[in-house]
């Protein structure tokens, strides 16, 4: 593999750009962006790109936006694997606060959902509760 862009070719044309892997990096960013779900996006971020280099490759050519498309697309698998491991670790802790956070009418009960939640997650992780972040509502 070379980094020196492809010569033109002696017919006068320019070498061939290969557009797939604006689209895999498309699909990788957004598989980035949407975990867990975006574990399909970010597999098909990542066919895309392998795809685009191959054609480019084979037509000496480039392909713009492939190799980072890869890149990508493997954080953003290893991002919604993550995120699947701790829903399936913390899914009655996590169920357990949308039920009490659609109960809460007021601040108070509120901060009491957050602090449940807390709780609930040191209790199964294993650590004091002053090690789990406190959730800020907007910010």
């Amino acid at each position: 593999m070379t980094i020196e862009p492809p010569e033109p070719r002696t017919d006068g044309q320019q070498p061939t750009v290969e557009r797939g892997g604006l689209w895999g990096l498309f699909f990788s960013a957004a598989g980035l962006l949407l975990p867990p779900f975006g574990v399909v996006l970010s597999v098909l971020g990542i066919f895309q790109g392998r795809r685009a280099r191959k054609a480019a490759r084979q037509a000496k050519g480039v392909a713009p936006g492939a190799l980072l498309s890869q890149i990508l697309g493997w954080v953003g698998v290893a991002v919604s694997v993550f995120a699947i491991i701790g829903y399936t670790v913390f899914w009655q802790e996590y169920s357990d606060y949308r039920a009490c956070t659609a109960r809460a009418h007021t601040e108070s009960s509120q901060q009491a959902c957050d602090q449940a939640l807390r709780e609930g997650i040191a209790e199964r992780a294993g650590v004091p509760v002053e090690r789990v972040p406190e959730l800020t509502a907007g910010g």
